[in-house]
């Protein structure tokens, strides 16, 4: 059978996990046969993906992410080297607590940098950038840069990844220096002009 996504051959990929056309599958990856994982995704070495996960298009996991139950991930989320996911908010060895997982939503073009921790039950915003090391317990806005433990919100972010001249509140307008494009801040929210 040929497949039309690069597998390598140390990478397990049980029987009926979905995988996107030119996905790529790096060295010792195991993904579980409830996976969906959309087109042009690529998951380093060592990358573990449960059976309840949504990988959106074009996403990046890099090198020693687990992407564990009730994560998802919209199209062109970024997970940094090492970064880490939660299901379970308070775990016990000796608890079976797998009946309370809590959904984690990383929405599109957001990104998670090298070592963070993302604490189930959040929502990632659009765009938004969590920096490296970061320990993130609540949801994160659109475009909010957060760096800290715990994250704590320090700036705003273009969708080209550029930090805005914005105050954290109140009101303004940045254009990215990049693309040109125009954000406007208004009552706590920042969006494309």
């Amino acid at each position: 059978m040929s497949l039309n996504y690069f597998k390598h051959d140390s990478a397990i990929v049980d029987d009926g996990a979905q995988i996107g056309v030119d996905s790529r599958i790096w060295h010792f990856v195991h993904v579980c046969s409830g996976a969906k994982i959309g087109k042009g995704v690529s998951l380093g070495q060592n990358v573990f993906v449960g059976n309840k996960v949504v990988i959106g298009d074009h996403c990046k996991v890099q090198n020693n992410v687990s992407v564990y139950d009730n994560v998802y991930l919209d199209e062109g989320v970024f997970c940094g080297p090492s970064m880490v996911f939660t299901n379970v908010y308070n775990p016990r060895s000796l608890i079976e607590r797998k009946d309370e997982y809590k959904d984690t939503v990383v929405k599109k073009g957001a990104s998670l940098g090298a070592n963070c921790t993302i604490v189930c039950g959040v929502t990632i915003g659009a765009y938004a950038f969590v920096g490296a090391g970061a320990v993130v317990n609540k949801d994160v806005p659109d475009y909010a840069l957060v760096v800290g433990v715990p994250a704590r919100h320090v700036g705003w972010m273009s969708e080209y990844g550029e930090q805005l001249e914005l105050p954290l509140k109140g009101e303004g307008s940045a254009v990215c220096s990049h693309t040109g494009v125009v954000y406007t801040l208004k009552d706590g929210c920042l969006i494309k002009s």
